[in-house]
């Protein structure tokens, strides 16, 4: 008899109980869900004595190009405020690169935004996705973050900013949106 009384009792109180939990969860949730916003320019060099962004490996008896399917490339580029090379530093995009696709006009994007400002450092948000190579603005998605960027949702685009094939220096800049929650 004890277990149809604990059985009824569980019945009666246990759906109030769970949506009072749901609705005290979500309210927390709304509460505190920021949605944050920034403009940041990697400065990328492929060559030099200032090389950021290298293959690393890639198919054998191929040139390891960025449209070569199968070549992988290490970035640590430097994060800047401005587009120019003397701007103020926030941080490092940290990460891989992959020729993702036969034709060489994909790649899989790998990278951690690593910051080091005073407002977010140790802060990071963590890109992945697919990047159309030969499009004006390629679209990634943020899949996480740590510190001030924690449980980050959201997306990114990169735009060749400014390129010199000569000096083998890009400027990308990457628009982020994330949400996340404000600690």
């Amino acid at each position: 008899m004890a277990f149809n009384l604990t059985s009824k009792l569980t019945q009666r109180f246990l759906p109030p109980l769970l949506l009072l939990v749901f609705t005290i969860s979500l309210a927390e949730a709304n509460t505190i869900l920021k949605e944050t916003r920034l403009v940041l320019y990697f400065q990328d060099f492929t060559a030099g004595p200032n090389i950021s962004n290298i293959a690393v490996a890639g198919i054998a008896g191929k040139e390891w190009s960025f449209t070569q399917f199968g070549t992988i490339y290490v970035t640590d580029d430097a994060m800047t405020q401005g587009p120019k090379l003397t701007s103020p530093v926030v941080g490092r995009a940290q990460g891989i690169k992959v020729a993702s696709a036969l034709n060489g006009r994909n790649t899989l994007v790998l990278v951690s935004l690593v910051f080091t400002n005073l407002k977010y450092n140790g802060s990071t948000l963590e890109l992945q996705g697919n990047s159309k190579n030969f499009e004006p603005v390629r679209e990634v998605a943020v899949v996480a973050g740590t510190g001030k960027f924690r449980f980050a949702r959201g997306y990114a685009t990169f735009e060749t900013f400014f390129l010199d094939p000569a000096t083998s220096y890009a400027v990308i800049r990457c628009n982020v949106t994330v949400q996340h929650y404000h600690l």
